[in-house]
């Protein structure tokens, strides 16, 4: 590593610059960025196959966009995985609830 303030060399475990002696800032390691590839992957077989496959295809990007260093296209991938995500899974559900209704007035019509 080197100096912020100095420019010169440093090892990684000091505290302070041994040439220019100011102090070497510590910054928190980041946050793991979610990728919701595992509710994707299951609103797709249970809910809403259009709209899981799209959350699939954004959450399949969030680990190779972090990984190459491009924060801000994993977060905006990782928030469309999961919007596209919960769309499938509300899609399902409301339309599991219009079949569910259609047969329910269908069966009190026969009757």
């Amino acid at each position: 590593m080197y100096c912020t303030n100095c420019g010169q060399p440093r090892a990684d475990d000091v505290t302070a610059c041994p040439n220019c002696g100011r102090r070497i800032p510590r910054f928190a390691p980041a946050k793991p960025i979610p990728n919701y590839l595992v509710p994707s992957i299951i609103v797709t077989f249970c809910c809403c196959l259009p709209f899981g496959i799209v959350a699939v295809v954004y959450a399949a990007q969030v680990n190779g966009k972090a990984a190459s260093g491009d924060t801000a296209g994993a977060q905006a991938a990782s928030r469309n995985a999961k919007m596209w995500a919960w769309a499938a899974f509300i899609t399902g559900v409301l339309l599991n609830l219009i079949v569910v209704g259609i047969n329910v007035i269908s069966a009190l019509h026969k009757s």
